[in-house]
């Protein structure tokens, strides 16, 4: 049965460069499944030096919304995916709510029910957003919350969980990273 593993951390951890050297390690048919959409030239700019980290070691899908069925996609193709990131999609949500009559709970869902029987092996990576201030208005604090909430339902169904920290795998769950 295929594994999930989610990799956590703050910002500028080293969250993505371990996701793409596990995978660059254990499989040979490698994708990632991209969550951002490039709204400004800063987000032009990280989008295009992390796909200069990746070269062409993994097929790319672009997915902003639909994450449930870009991993479904991955069937009998792929061995491991690659999602980056969760909390950017889950963001990307709250600009595009409702729209083909899904909401954020019905993406939410439908995501947590794919990671229940996985089409192939799963790197999950994630922000750990609670540690920091508490935001000053309802929106940041509510889109926090669900942040936590998505980790830890995630967390329980991954078979792995590591935290980055500095640059440094921590294990979680599971046995430890050998990277």
């Amino acid at each position: 049965m295929a594994e999930v593993t989610l990799i956590t951390g703050g910002a500028r951890s080293g969250k993505s460069a371990h996701a793409l050297e596990l995978a660059r390690k254990r499989y040979s048919r490698r994708a990632l499944i991209a969550t951002a959409v490039a709204l400004d030239e800063e987000m032009k700019e990280r989008i295009l030096r992390h796909q200069k980290e990746r070269g062409d070691a993994f097929r790319t899908i672009e997915e902003p919304l639909r994450l449930a069925e870009a991993i479904s996609s991955c069937a009998g193709q792929i061995d491991v995916a690659v999602v980056d990131c969760l909390t950017v999609w889950l963001g990307n949500l709250y600009h595009h709510a409702d729209e083909g009559g899904l909401s954020i709970e019905d993406h939410v869902e439908r995501f947590l029910a794919v990671l229940d029987r996985p089409p192939c092996d799963l790197i999950l990576v994630t922000n750990e957003v609670g540690w920091g201030i508490v935001p000053e208005n309802r929106l940041a604090r509510v889109f926090r919350d669900r942040a936590g909430v998505l980790n830890r339902r995630v967390a329980q169904k991954a078979r792995h969980v590591y935290l980055l920290c500095c640059g440094i795998s921590l294990a979680l769950k599971g046995e430890p990273s050998h990277g």
